[in-house]
Order: C-alpha cells, then structure tokens, then sequence
C-alpha cells in the first residue's frame, strides 16, 4: 500500500521508518545535526514551499531519503494505520 505525503507524492508505507514531528524533535541538538547532515548529503527531499510539519525517514535499496512534508506527523500516522487496517481485510 502507498501513503500520501503531500503534493504529487506518495511513497509505499513498507518502506517508512519513522514519520515525525518537526517542532517537537527538532528541539533536540542532536535531531538539528541529524537533518543538516542528511541534507548536505543530499537525503532530504522537500515536498511543497509549505512551511513542513513533519518528515518521513523511509528506506529503499538500502538507501535513505528524508521527505519534508506540510502535513502533520499525526494525520499521517492515522493515515498510515487506516492503510494497515483495509490491507489486513
């Protein structure tokens, strides 16, 4: 199954890590370090000109990208969890 993140983009739910929010866990110095470095790497991907209210962490292959989406972390994890209950009917 797939989750819309935002805009034109939607990415298989197998794949997602974590979905988190980006006003609480960038309080943390640690979490500020974690996204500059994923982005001078070039592992983040913002999805709109939106102010982003979340970020997603998903695996592909092996490799990582971080997707910078407008929508909550809390519309996107009920999302996520309505995708998981209609895959198990």
């Amino acid at each position: 199954m797939f989750l819309h993140i935002g805009g034109d983009v939607v990415i298989p739910v197998r794949n997602v890590i974590a979905i988190l929010d980006i006003e609480t866990t960038t309080v943390s110095k640690d979490t500020k370090e974690f996204l500059k470095v994923a982005e001078e790497e070039g592992f983040i991907q913002s999805i709109s000109e939106d102010l982003p209210k979340s970020f997603i962490i998903t695996e592909n292959d092996k490799k990582s990208k971080i997707y910078l989406s407008p929508i909550s972390s809390v519309t996107l994890q009920k999302r996520a969890g309505y995708i998981s209950e209609i895959s198990n009917i």
